[in-house]
C-alpha cells in the first residue's frame, strides 16, 4: 500500500498561494492556465496510475507479503489528509477592515487595513470589477474580494488605484487624493484644504448664520470682514474699501446708501412705519449720514446715551454740535477704493430735546433703516419725556422697534398682508435680489443672538413683554414704571 505516499510524492503540480514577488510579478509556480482543471485532472489521474504501478513492482521485488496493516493505514490515513488539505478549495477570506494586498503578499494600508493569510487553487477566483475568473498572472486581494489590477478603481475618478494607499467612503474605494477633493472641506476664504489640528481632526470656524467654513487662523491674521454682513472676505474676490478704513461686500454695496441725500427717501419710510404705530414724531430731527470718525467725535461731545460695542453705528443726539456729514456719495477709485467723497460741517441748533440723528454711511438699506428706527425710537421717548430708563430697558424697547421694523420690510416683500413701511425700494441695479432678503434675515439674526447684557437681554424682556401685552400696553407702563410689564 505505498502507492499513497506515491501520490502525495510524485505529483509534479504546486499549489498558488497568491503571494507574488517584488514588484507586481506573475507567480513563478503558477505554471497552469485557470482554464485546464479537466487537463489537470488527468494529470493527477496518470500520476496516481503510475504511482500504484510503481508500488507493486518494489513489492514483488522485496517480497513484502506481510504488512502491518494497522501502521499502514494510519500512516495512509496521515498522508490522504495533508493530500486533501493541499487539494483543498481555499475558504472564504475572511474580511479584516478590508485591504489591498499585491502579488508579494504586501498589504496595501488604506484606512485602517490588516493583512491575514489566504491560499489560492487555481480556477475559483472571480474578479469582483469585472465578474470573470481571474486566470494567470496578477491579482489584487482587498475588500473581502478579488481583483484584477486594472478592475479596482477609483470612485471618483475610475482610475485603477495603484498607489500605496487608498481610501474608504460609503463602501467605495478612492484614490486618497480623490477622496480629500471630494470630501475634505476648503476654506471659503483662502480656498485651501483646511488644515487638521494635532489631534488629526479637521478643525474650522464658521459663521452660525452664514455656514461661510474658513481656517481658524483667519481669526488673527487680519482678513477682513464685511462691516455689514460680517463675511470672511475671499482672497479672489476683493471688498470695497470705505474711506474710512471700513470693508464692504460687493453684495452688501448693492443696496448701500452712501450719503444723506440718498438716506432721506428711507428716513420718511421711517416716519411713516412710526405713524401707523400712532408714535409719530411731531418735531422736525435732522438726518445726517457721517464717516465712522465723525460719529465717534459726535459721541464724545455727547452726555447723554448708551453706545453698542464693539462699534456705535447710530447716535441720537441732544447737545448742539457741528457735524462732517458726507454730502455727495463717493465714486469707486483704483484698487477697489471708494474716492471723491464730499463732506460739509452742518452745525446742530437744540430747538427740542433731540437736535439730530447720526447713521454711519456705507450700509446696506435694510441695516441703514434699522439703525434708524432704533435711534428714532430714543428720539420719540425723549421727546415724550420719558428719560432716565435703565439701559436695558431703554436699549431694548429701541431694538424691539428696529426688530418690527425689518419684519415689516421683509413681510412687504413676501406678498403678506401686514403692516409695511412702504413698497421695498429697489437695488442700485433695478432690483431686490434674493440676497438682500436674506440680509433682512440676517439683520434680525443679529438682534435675536445679541448675547450683551444691554442689548441683548433687554431685546428679549422687551419682545416678551410686547408679545405679552401689545406695544401701547408696554410703553405705557415704561412711561409710569421705567421698567417692563412682567
Amino acid at each position: 500500500m505505498g502507492w499513497l505516499s506515491k501520490i502525495f510524492k510524485g505529483s509534479r503540480h504546486h499549489i498558488s498561494r497568491g503571494h507574488y514577488h517584488g514588484d507586481y510579478e506573475p507567480d513563478a509556480n503558477y505554471n497552469a492556465p485557470s482554464t485546464s482543471r479537466e487537463a489537470w485532472l488527468e494529470l493527477e489521474n496518470e500520476n496516481i496510475d503510475r504511482a500504484i504501478a510503481l508500488s507493486l513492482i518494489e513489492d514483488s521485488q522485496n517480497g513484502n507479503n506481510v504488512i502491518d496493516n494497522e501502521i499502514q493505514v494510519k500512516d495512509d490515513e496521515q498522508l490522504a489528509k495533508a493530500l486533501q488539505e493541499s487539494l483543498n478549495v481555499e475558504s472564504s477570506p475572511r474580511y479584516g477592515n478590508g485591504i489591498l494586498q499585491y502579488g508579494n503578499g504586501i498589504p496595501y494600508q488604506g484606512n485602517t487595513y490588516q493583512p491575514y493569510p489566504v491560499h489560492f487553487p487555481m480556477g475559483f477566483r472571480i474578479c469582483a470589477g469585472c465578474n470573470t475568473e481571474i486566470g494567470q498572472g496578477r491579482f489584487l486581494n482587498c475588500l473581502n474580494a478579488f481583483w484584477h489590477p486594472e478592475c479596482f478603481r477609483c470612485h471618483a475618478c475610475s482610475l485603477p488605484i495603484s498607489d500605496n494607499e487608498f481610501s474608504m467612503t460609503g463602501n467605495y474605494p478612492y484614490h486618497k487624493s480623490c477622496c480629500k477633493e471630494h470630501y475634505h472641506p476648503r476654506c471659503e476664504v483662502c480656498k485651501l484644504f483646511i488644515p487638521t489640528n494635532p489631534d488629526g481632526l479637521i478643525e474650522y470656524r464658521a459663521s452660525p448664520f452664514w455656514i461661510q467654513k474658513y481656517c481658524p487662523s483667519h481669526e488673527y491674521d487680519g482678513t477682513p470682514r464685511c462691516c455689514s454682513c460680517e463675511r470672511m472676505e475671499p482672497r479672489d474676490n476683493g471688498y470695497i474699501s470705505l474711506n474710512d478704513g471700513r470693508k464692504l461686500c460687493l453684495e452688501c454695496l448693492d443696496s448701500a446708501v452712501l450719503d444723506t441725500k440718498e438716506c432721506q427717501p428711507l428716513y420718511l419710510d421711517i416716519q411713516e412705519f412710526y405713524e401707523r404705530l400712532n408714535m409719530k414724531v411731531e418735531q422736525y430731527v435732522p438726518l445726517l449720514l457721517v464717516e465712522r470718525q465723525a460719529l465717534n467725535e459726535a459721541r464724545v461731545g455727547e452726555k447723554n446715551g448708551h453706545y453698542h460695542i464693539p462699534e456705535t453705528r447710530g447716535l441720537c443726539l441732544s447737545e448742539e454740535q457741528t457735524i462732517s456729514t458726507v454730502s455727495r456719495q463717493p465714486r469707486f477709485g483704483a484698487g477697489n477704493h471708494l474716492t471723491s467723497m464730499t463732506t460739509e460741517p452742518y452745525k446742530l441748533t437744540r430747538r427740542c430735546e433731540v437736535t439730530a440723528i447720526l447713521i454711519l454711511y456705507g450700509l446696506p438699506r435694510l441695516l441703514t433703516g434699522s439703525i434708524l428706527a432704533h435711534e428714532m425710537m430714543h428720539a420719540w421717548m425723549r421727546l415724550k419725556g420719558i428719560q432716565t430708563l435703565d439701559q436695558d430697558v431703554e436699549e431694548g424697547i429701541c431694538q424691539v422697534l428696529a426688530h418690527m421694523w425689518l419684519d415689516s420690510e421683509l413681510a412687504s416683500t413676501s406678498g403678506r398682508n401686514v403692516a409695511s413701511s412702504s413698497a421695498p425700494r429697489k437695488t442700485r441695479n433695478g432690483t431686490r435680489s434674493p440676497f438682500e432678503r436674506k440680509l433682512g434675515e440676517f439683520f434680525k439674526h443679529q438682534i435675536e443672538s445679541d448675547t450683551s447684557p444691554v442689548y441683548g437681554r433687554g431685546y428679549r424682556a422687551g419682545q416678551q413683554a410686547v408679545r405679552k401685552y401689545g406695544l401701547e400696553r408696554t410703553l405705557d407702563h415704561i412711561r409710569m414704571t421705567g421698567k417692563f410689564p412682567y
